[in-house]
């Protein structure tokens, strides 16, 4: 079954959405982190403790390899559960590689993907998640979805072990469609999240028995 994780840093929204059941991991990014107030540590270490054993991918913001593994590596002395995201490149590549290296090497999810090919190299450098953008792909005219079935069969025709993380969601459509696509998992913002649960025949249908219980047994209650 596909996964749900939410891409969000808030921690209200984080706490309505795990008290669903329906939460398997978070994704944040600087663009998220940057809207919260407070110190970015202490704020991923409380939405790990939040996560429990579930993933939370937290993204470096040095763009060499080098500094981008020595950020990766205090990140992740935060929590045991941090998965560090890293932007594709060749000093992204560089960086996972050196990260995922050993029997306790630090788990990397490689983000905004536009391709297959990026997708392969991600994998061939040691990513546990390779991220394909949807929506921005869309923006533009290309098929994001697309990208995310063929990048599904490959990997499962070569038995490539990455998860599959369909990021960028623009609305509960996509959240289908890639579903439909052979995505491992999708990262929603909770804006999605809550336009999922809903559809107006349920709410019709609810108001409809609750009026029928009204007229036929007013006074009566479980």
């Amino acid at each position: 079954m596909m996964q749900i994780y939410l891409d969000s840093a808030n921690l209200e929204e984080i706490e309505e959405a795990l008290s669903w059941g329906v939460i398997s991991g978070i994704t944040t990014n600087p663009t998220l982190m940057a809207k919260e107030t407070g110190e970015s540590a202490p704020l991923v270490e409380k939405i790990c403790r939040m996560l429990g054993k579930n993933p939370v991918s937290v993204e470096v913001l040095s763009t060499a390899a080098e500094d981008m593994v020595k950020e990766a590596k205090r990140i992740a002395n935060l929590s045991s559960n941090i998965v560090i995201k890293i932007p594709m490149g060749i000093e992204g590549l560089k960086a996972v590689y050196q990260l995922s290296q050993g029997g306790k090497g630090i788990k990397c999810n490689v983000t905004l993907v536009f391709s297959v090919n990026q997708a392969i190299l991600a994998a061939r450098a040691g990513a546990a998640y390779v991220s394909p953008f949807v929506g921005r792909l869309d923006d533009i005219g290309w098929d994001g979805v697309g990208l995310v079935k063929e990048m599904a069969d490959i990997f499962a025709k070569h038995k490539i072990g990455a998860a599959i993380i369909a990021a960028s969601i623009r609305h509960p459509r996509h959240v289908r469609e890639v579903a439909a696509a052979g995505a491992h998992i999708a990262t929603v913002p909770f804006s999605v999240l809550k336009q999922m649960v809903n559809h107006p025949l349920t709410d019709l249908g609810v108001e409809r028995f609750l009026r029928d219980w009204a007229q036929a047994r007013p006074e009566e209650v479980f």
